[in-house]
């Protein structure tokens, strides 16, 4: 049994085919990593820290766990290094408010630029404006499908995740535009290239999007800001801006998809301590 069928025979797809993305990326940027002691693959996941957050980091072990476990399976080994490894901090990551975006920062994503790949554009307006006006994860919105969005009610359902849930959330006026044209017409051309399983957002190859494109695609924006602008960011910014402009507690967290009320409740700060976490952050003595 090849490792994309066993993967395939013991996950659900979309799963299956992000741990298949993490494994043969691992395998790329690694020699023999099927004789990988725990020590290497540790020495693989701290490089990983330095680029991705806590939530991702979960994902790709959880991907190499199932890789080393294919390897018992067919005999290739007979222990699993990855067996032991766990993240304390797989968890939204901890809120610095004075690191995030105001409302005025996070509109200014979303002027119109030029961009590197034209036929890209309206892909790129759409997943900043996902981001900024739904807040969605980076990995929520690599799972988007077409059929997510309804144009007629004006409506995006995001699926659940190990950490959010699922939600229905209102589309702005000019998302309905941006997204009507291109299903109908840039996402057309796009698809010709390779089969895309009806995944809502592709890359310039026709296939769908993965977190490596959203973190690129923020990347690019970076310029701007001398705050680190990331999609954590920019999602933790949108929640306590939403906060701070009294929004109810619960209809905040049913927007986040939150599954614990005492996770919106971190987003919430007074003045005080976010003058004191600039003081603790800033500080020259520190």
């Amino acid at each position: 049994m090849n490792l994309e069928i066993y993967l395939k025979s013991h996950l659900q797809e979309s799963t299956a085919k992000s741990y298949y993305y993490h494994i043969n990326k691992f395998r790329l940027q690694n020699r023999n990593t099927e004789h990988y002691s725990y020590k290497k693959v540790m020495q693989y996941i701290e490089e990983l820290r330095k680029n991705y957050p806590a939530n991702t980091l979960r994902g790709i072990l959880f991907a190499l766990k199932k890789y080393y476990e294919y390897l018992i399976e067919t005999g290739i080994r007979k222990d699993n290094p990855t067996q032991s490894i766990k993240f304390r901090d797989a968890k939204e990551t901890p809120i610095q408010h004075q690191d995030l975006f105001t409302d005025k920062e996070l509109q200014e994503l979303l002027e119109p630029r030029k961009e590197r790949y034209p036929f890209l554009t309206l892909r790129n307006r759409i997943i900043i404006s996902l981001l900024v006006y739904q807040a969605p994860t980076s990995g929520e919105l690599t799972e988007l499908e077409v059929n997510a969005i309804d144009l007629e009610k004006a409506t995006i359902e995001i699926k659940p995740t190990a950490l959010t849930n699922n939600r229905i959330l209102p589309l702005k006026a000019e998302q309905i535009l941006l997204l009507y044209k291109y299903i109908n017409t840039d996402r057309n051309a796009l698809k010709t290239h390779r089969e895309d399983k009806n995944m809502l957002l592709l890359g310039k190859l026709g296939t769908p999007i993965q977190i490596e494109d959203i973190i690129y695609l923020i990347s690019t924006y970076q310029k701007r800001y001398t705050k680190k602008l990331t999609s954590t960011t920019i999602r933790q910014s949108v929640i306590t801006n939403l906060l701070s402009k009294g929004n109810d507690l619960r209809m905040v967290q049913t927007f986040a998809g939150h599954k614990h009320l005492d996770t919106t409740e971190k987003y919430k700060q007074t003045g005080i301590k976010a003058l004191q976490s600039a003081i603790d952050k800033h500080h020259p003595l520190r």
